[in-house]
């Protein structure tokens, strides 16, 4: 039993709606909340993400993610690595150290209805969309054709090689 401080009155409080899916589309979105979370098994931790949806008919509703960072199994790792450094991509934020870091940024997500399984219903999956343009700056920066060796002027001008992400890198 657990006694109540003052009587409770339901009439004065709006009751809980069912959770409804956002539908399948783009969507400008921002996460505000983060944290990293215990799995329900205890061998790993995930970062839980919490997005709000920015404008349109959803304006001000919420969608969840997570990402399995800490995980015996290293695809589930792989997988939760990349989807981090889409949202990276996505926010303009190529290095963090704090997934706060990554609050309050606006960015385009893809959302997907996902169908029931192992005894779930459906549920929304989250895909992060680069900015508009960004592939497009990307596609013409890159040279038609490589040369085989570079001039003395290329060489000098060719950009550094970016080092893995640490999660790349093996052992």
């Amino acid at each position: 039993m657990a006694r109540f401080d003052t009587s409770f009155d339901a009439t004065s409080v709006e009751p809980t709606t069912p959770y409804e899916l956002l539908p399948a589309g783009k969507y400008r979105a921002q996460i505000v909340e983060s944290e990293m979370r215990v799995t329900r098994n205890g061998m790993g931790q995930f970062l839980w993400l919490m997005l709000d949806i920015l404008d349109g008919q959803h304006k001000g509703r919420k969608i969840f993610d997570q990402l399995n960072l800490v995980n015996p199994n290293p695809t589930t790792v792989e997988i939760a690595q990349r989807t981090l450094s889409a949202i990276c991509h996505a926010t303009g934020r190529m290095h963090v150290s704090d997934s706060e870091e990554l609050h309050l940024i606006p960015m385009t997500i893809q959302v997907k209805v996902k169908p029931p399984k192992n005894g779930y219903g459906e549920s929304n999956a989250i895909a992060y969309l680069p900015p508009e343009g960004a592939g497009i700056k990307a596609a013409a920066a890159k040279p038609a054709a490589t040369p085989s060796a570079p001039t003395p002027t290329q060489a000098a001008s060719a950009p550094p090689k970016m080092a893995s992400a640490p999660w790349n890198k093996k052992g």
